[in-house]
């Protein structure tokens, strides 16, 4: 194995820019893998693929498209493994009450003017997500979620502006046949991203761009 190019930007300057993007791009790998485990994973190694390889970044795309482009390659490099180990696991056609209940809210902030009828809505609409078949669905969350323009989404996921737009119209219209007028009201909180997770990420990738020093 050939030993990996030093980048010219140090591990704590490196730092700040994973703080800055994390949200972005472990949203961008949530909606490619519908996993958090696995985004993180896929985040990590984007993560460390982009440190050794910023030497090459010429800046003819904003650094932020640029990294969403290595983070959605890598998982979707995880997506196309994991589709030939094994047959994928078919989405139900409907979710139970219960099911949309149990969906995760552990990381979400618990602010007390945070009404119980808001975060139910904000289960219901990452579950439908969720749901979305995988075009659909990482594109709504790079335009709705994250707010990309149709050139970042067409850049990151390198498909032409019109698919952009022909695929965000109909993520939308199949979100609202499910959410009616309530999804807009509960985009802004969908998949929180805690400190927690931000600070596991960064550790985790200073020790390797850097093992030779402790990550405080």
């Amino acid at each position: 194995m050939k030993p990996q190019p030093k980048s010219k930007v140090d591990a704590k300057a490196f730092e700040q820019i994973m703080r800055q993007h994390n949200r972005t791009l472990f949203r961008t790998a949530r909606a490619i893998l519908r996993d958090d485990a696995e985004a993180e994973d896929a985040l990590q190694e984007a993560y460390v693929q982009a440190y050794h390889s910023l030497g090459s970044f010429r800046g003819d795309a904003k650094l932020s498209t640029w990294l969403a482009r290595i983070v959605a390659n890598e998982a979707l490099m995880r997506l196309r493994k994991q589709k030939r180990r094994a047959e994928i696991v078919p989405i139900e056609p409907s979710a139970t009450v219960q099911q949309l209940e149990q969906v995760s809210d552990t990381n979400m902030d618990n602010a007390p003017d945070i009404s119980a009828e808001r975060k139910e809505m904000r289960g219901l609409l990452e579950a439908q997500v969720d749901a979305l078949p995988d075009g659909y669905r990482v594109v709504f969350m790079l335009r709705a979620i994250e707010e990309l323009s149709v050139q970042e989404t067409a850049a990151v996921l390198e498909i032409p502006q019109a698919t952009v737009r022909t695929r965000f119209f109909r993520a939308r219209s199949l979100l609202r046949e499910a959410l009616a007028q309530k999804i807009d009201f509960a985009c802004e909180d969908a998949f929180s991203f805690a400190g927690a997770r931000c600070d596991r990420i960064v550790a985790s990738v200073l020790a390797r761009i850097n093992p030779s020093k402790e990550t405080p």
